[in-house]
């Protein structure tokens, strides 16, 4: 069940019928989960509140399983955002799941999405990185390792090292790979500065920064397909489909503005 990342209104309905409702109710910390119930109304009514996070032992972990088993409902909410998502309650839901028990999801809010909301960078592919590794060398031969994705790139990392981070992106990734620093998302004093990795190093260089952070760093344009690959891909797609519908989905696989594979599509079905 996802809980609100900051902005205790962006609960859903659902999520509250679903506290509501629980025969036991697991969080990831119990006194956001009470806190958060006691503003919206919904009361506790003596049914067990159960802590499941990082430092809790299997014990824990077959007692919610146990539960279940029994017939009863346990919802499990993480402290901010949407459960599994860098959040321990991964392993509560895959061992629910390999012993064969229900286990279904109650969307909500994420801090992954909200970022991409509104950073301003492709998000027709992410990915979701985690946590960033804690010492620089780790750090960049994992930064580089994501280089080769395709994608726009969201990570997690605790303020004290988004200076850090970002001054190892630029050795990666250069300084002109455009990047978002979303900070306190949703929340009173909330943050998004854009620029490119190398503005953006210089600026938090020296910066104390506070409060929940996402960075997210544009795709990389990889390896450019030539003028045999892009003509070959566009016979293939010629081959059934019409030429606006062919350019989009070759552009898209190659990472090509759409306008100059359109304008190819279309000499080559001419010459059909």
């Amino acid at each position: 069940m996802a809980t609100p990342i900051g902005t205790a209104r962006d609960i859903t309905l659902r999520a509250l019928d679903i506290l509501a409702s629980a025969d036991v109710i697991a969080a990831e910390d119990t006194r956001t989960v009470k806190h958060l119930m006691q503003l919206h109304g919904v009361a506790v009514n003596g049914r067990p509140v159960v802590a499941y996070h990082d430092h809790s032992g299997p014990g824990v972990r077959d007692r919610l399983l146990g539960a279940i088993n029994e017939g009863k409902s346990v919802a499990y909410a993480s402290e901010a955002g949407t459960p599994l998502v860098a959040d321990p309650g991964y392993q509560l839901g895959r061992a629910a799941i390999e012993a064969d028990l229900p286990v279904t999801s109650a969307p909500g809010p994420s801090a992954v999405l909200a970022a991409l909301t509104v950073s301003g960078l492709p998000s027709d592919r992410f990915l979701f990185a985690g946590f960033a590794p804690t010492s620089s060398s780790a750090r960049r031969k994992w930064l580089q390792s994501l280089d080769q994705s395709g994608a726009t790139l969201v990570i997690y990392e605790s303020p004290k090292r988004v200076g850090k981070l970002l001054t190892d992106s630029v050795q990666c990734f250069g300084e002109e790979r455009r990047a978002v620093i979303c900070r306190e998302l949703t929340k009173r004093f909330e943050e998004t500065a854009r620029g490119t990795l190398g503005s953006l190093a210089e600026s938090y260089a020296d910066r104390k920064v506070k409060g929940e952070v996402v960075v997210l760093i544009d795709r990389g344009e990889g390896q450019k397909a030539d003028a045999a690959q892009i003509e070959d891909a566009l016979r293939t797609a010629l081959a059934d489909m019409s030429v606006k519908d062919a350019a989009a989905k070759v552009s898209s696989a190659l990472n090509l503005p759409r306008r100059d594979v359109y304008q190819a599509a279309l000499a080559l079905s001419r010459e059909e």
